[in-house]
Parts: C-alpha cells; structure tokens; sequence
C-alpha cells in the first residue's frame, strides 16, 4: 500500500496528475471574484466563505478523471484488481494520494487566499478547520466518480455531474462552520455534522468504488 502511494504521488508531480493545477485555479477563482462583483472589503468579506469552499470544491474536481485513468491506460488496474490486495484498500490509497496532492495544498494556501477576498480574520482558523474536515470526504467521494466512468473516453464531464450532487452537504456544512466561526457563534453543530460526513465516507465509499470498479473491467 505504501508503494502504491508512492507511485501515485510521483505520477501526480511528473505526469501532471494534479500537482498544482488545483492550486492554480484555486487563485484564478479568487482572483476573479473581484472583478465580478467589485474589490470593495465590505462586499467580498460576507461572501468570502463561499467563494473560498466553492473554490476549493471545483479544484478538487480538476485531477479527479486521472485518479484511475493513467492505470486503465497501462493496464496495471487490471493487475491491481487481481492482485492479492483488497481492491477497497487500493481505493482508499488512491483517494489520500489525491487529498495530499490537491486537499491539503489549498487547505494549506486557504489563509493565502483569504486575504485577497477580505476575510475576517476571525475566520481563518475555521476556514482552514472546515476544509481538513470536507477536503477528505471529497477525495473519497471523488474516487467514486472516477471508478464509475473508469474506461469511458472523455468522461471528465460524466464525472463532474456525477460527484458535484455528492459535495453538496459537504459544502454547506463547511460554509456553516467557517461563518458560524467568524461570527463568534457555537461551532459545534456543523463541525461534528461535517467529521461525521467525512468518516462515513471513508468507511463506505471504498467499498461502492471498488465494486464499480469490478464491473467496469468485466
């Protein structure tokens, strides 16, 4: 498992996997937001939550057709489905391959990317919160989507319409969270209600993206 990590993270820096093309649109996004509704601080900071979540959101989406393109290509996800592993464990490496490489950065840069939009500080620590607790469960959802249209030429769009619906209570949790938190309000609701998510992701979603899988290489 940890060589199958490692190679999916060596593929996302040399292949362009991923590595940095979030982060990319992640700043166009932010960027663009000023343009569109005026750089005036008392407009953007209301909305900064949303831009920011939504943001992150469809940077996820970007390398999500390549989490199992590059080995349906070569065939080696032929040879990890017969391998003596659990097909559910490759699943689950593949989807903390893709937080590390697309998740964390923008969490990381979050802050970063805050100050362009005016954020209160107040809610910076909560921001950062709400997107280690909603990056991963877009992951994983995100490599359900990715082993539903596996095989299809083209499918980024499929995949797209598949997994945006699967985001959507993940996205008002944490929008929830980040704004109860920069109003000084008890945070505690949507936290608990956005690790829940999360959890339960990881525990079932591995186990309907590995039997998409099956059926897909039949």
């Amino acid at each position: 498992m940890r060589a199958l990590l490692l190679r999916d993270l060596k593929l996302a820096v040399r292949a362009g996997g991923g590595f940095g093309l979030g982060l990319a649109f992640f700043l166009i996004v932010v960027t663009l937001v000023p343009f569109g509704v005026g750089p005036q601080a008392e407009i953007l900071a209301p909305i900064a939550p949303g831009i920011l979540l939504v943001g992150a959101l469809l940077a996820c989406l970007l390398s999500l057709d390549r989490i199992f393109a590059l080995d349906y290509e070569d065939g080696s996800l032929d040879l990890l489905a017969t391998a003596p592993v659990p097909m559910e464990a490759v699943v689950s490496m593949k989807a903390l391959a893709h937080w590390l490489v697309t998740g964390l950065p923008l969490t990381l840069a979050s802050p970063l990317f805050g100050l362009l939009l005016h954020l209160d500080p107040k809610g910076y620590i909560w921001l950062v919160s709400a997107l280690l607790l909603a990056t991963p469960a877009l992951s994983v959802l995100g490599t359900f989507g990715a082993a539903l249209t596996v095989g299809i030429k083209r499918g980024g769009l499929l995949l797209s319409l598949l997994v945006l619906p699967l985001y959507v209570p993940t996205l008002i949790f944490a929008a929830e969270l980040v704004r109860r938190g920069a109003e000084g309000a008890n945070v505690e609701a949507p936290a608990l209600v956005l690790a829940g998510i999360t959890l339960a992701c990881a525990a079932l979603v591995p186990f309907a993206s590995a039997a998409a899988i099956r059926i897909n290489l039949r």
